[in-house]
C-alpha cells in the first residue's frame, strides 16, 4: 500500500466512522486541544470527558488558567493522576500569557519549547487547531503503525521510536491535517485496541502485516517485565476537636508534587516522637486503620493510616504549609488520590 493510499483509506474511514462529537472537538482552539491532549495522556477518553468539561467551565481561557492558583488547578486535576501534567499545564499557561501574549506558537518547534508539551502533543495541537502538517505518535498511533508494519521491538526504545517517527512523518498527508490526526487516534482507540482489535472491520486490515501473522496483538512488543519494588508509609490522620483533619502540602517535586496529603512517617514506632515535636503533647486517641496499597507506574506503596484525635489543643505553632480540612466544607485544593479516598470514606462515615 502506498503512503497516499494509506492516508486516503484512513481519511475515508474517519469520514464515515470517526468520532466527531467529543467535547474538545467542539469550538476547536489551540487552548482546548492542548488541555484535552494533556489530559488524555495515560488516561482514557471516558475518564477525561467530565474532567475536561469542569476544567473548561472554571478556566475557559488560557488567561483564566494562568491567573488561577496552583491549588485550584490541582483541585480540578485531583483523580486524574500523573500530577506533573497539572503543574506543567499551569506553568505553560503562565508562559503563554507572559511570553507569548496569550497566543500559542504556530509551529511544532515553538509548542515543544513550552513546559509539558512533547513532540507528539505539539503535533496534535498544531495539526488539529492550526491546520499545520505535523505527525503525531501517541500510544494509539504507535499501536496502529507497529501492527500495520509488524515492527519488532518495544516502542519505548530509542531505535524503535525513531523508526516510528520516520514512518508517521512519511504517512502524514499534505492535506486534511486535522481529520487525519483525529483519524489515526480514533483508529487506535476504537478499532486497533490493545487486547481485542476489531480487525474484521478495520480499513487497513487487507494490507496489515501484523494481521497477516495471525497474531496482531503481539504488536507492539511488550515492555520487558520488571518487578515493581514495594515501599511502605504511615499516613497520620490527625483530627482536632472541630472534626478537622491536618493536611500538609508536599514539595513541588517528587510524588504528589504540590498536592496536599496527611503527614507521613516511615515507621509507626516513630509516632510518639512525632507527636511531641509536631503537636506538643501525646494526648490523643489512636486507631490504626486497615492498610491498603496504592500503585504508581514504577512501584507499589503500602499505606497504613493511623487516625489520631486530639484530646487537648495543639501547643506547637503550625507551619504555613499546613491546612485543617473540614469534611463538611471541603477546601478546593489538590489532593493525593489515597488522601482523597480516605477523606471521602470519613465523610461517608459521618453521614
Amino acid at each position: 500500500m502506498s503512503m497516499s493510499a494509506f492516508s486516503d483509506t484512513v481519511l475515508a474511514w474517519y469520514d464515515k466512522h470517526g468520532r466527531k462529537h467529543l467535547p474538545w472537538q467542539q469550538n476547536i482552539s489551540p487552548y482546548r486541544v492542548w488541555v484535552s491532549e494533556i489530559m488524555l495522556q495515560q488516561t482514557q477518553v471516558t475518564t477525561v470527558i467530565p474532567y475536561f468539561e469542569r476544567f473548561m467551565h472554571s478556566f475557559p481561557t488560557v488567561e483564566a488558567l494562568a491567573s488561577a492558583s496552583q491549588d485550584d488547578v490541582l483541585h480540578h486535576w485531583t483523580g486524574l493522576g500523573y500530577y506533573a501534567r497539572g503543574r506543567n499545564l499551569h506553568k505553560c499557561a503562565q508562559m503563554v500569557v507572559n511570553e507569548h501574549q496569550g497566543v500559542f506558537p504556530i509551529s511544532v518547534e515553538g509548542l515543544s519549547a513550552l513546559p509539558g508539551i512533547g513532540r507528539s502533543t505539539a503535533g496534535a495541537i498544531a495539526s488539529i487547531s492550526m491546520g499545520v502538517q505535523a505527525p503525531i505518535l501517541d500510544g494509539n498511533v504507535k499501536r496502529v503503525l507497529t501492527r500495520f508494519y509488524a515492527v519488532e521491538g518495544w516502542p519505548g526504545t530509542t531505535a524503535v521510536e525513531k523508526k516510528l517517527w520516520e514512518v508517521a512523518t512519511n504517512l502524514t498527508p499534505d492535506h486534511s491535517h486535522q481529520q487525519y490526526t483525529q483519524a489515526m487516534m480514533d483508529l487506535g482507540a476504537t478499532l486497533c485496541t490493545r487486547s481485542k482489535p476489531a480487525c474484521g472491520v478495520c480499513p487497513l486490515q487487507p494490507n496489515c502485516e501484523g494481521y497477516a501473522t495471525g497474531k496482531p496483538t503481539q504488536f507492539p512488543n511488550s515492555k520487558p517485565k520488571k518487578d515493581k519494588p514495594s515501599k511502605a508509609t504511615v499516613l497520620i490522620v490527625l483530627e482536632n476537636s472541630n472534626g478537622e483533619m491536618l493536611l500538609r502540602q508536599r514539595p513541588q517535586t517528587g510524588i504528589w508534587g504540590g498536592l496536599w496529603s496527611f503527614p507521613e512517617l516511615t515507621d509507626q514506632a516513630d509516632l510518639p516522637a512525632w507527636l511531641q515535636k509536631e503537636v506538643g503533647h501525646d494526648k490523643v486517641t489512636q486507631e490504626t486503620l486497615k492498610p491498603f496499597r496504592h500503585t504508581f507506574s514504577h512501584y507499589h506503596l503500602d499505606i497504613t493510616p493511623v487516625r489520631l484525635t486530639l484530646k487537648a489543643p495543639m501547643t506547637v505553632v503550625r507551619e504555613s504549609k499546613d491546612h485543617w480540612y473540614n469534611l463538611n466544607a471541603p477546601s478546593k485544593i489538590g489532593l493525593a488520590a489515597p488522601v482523597k479516598a480516605l477523606l471521602t470514606s470519613f465523610a461517608m462515615d459521618q453521614s
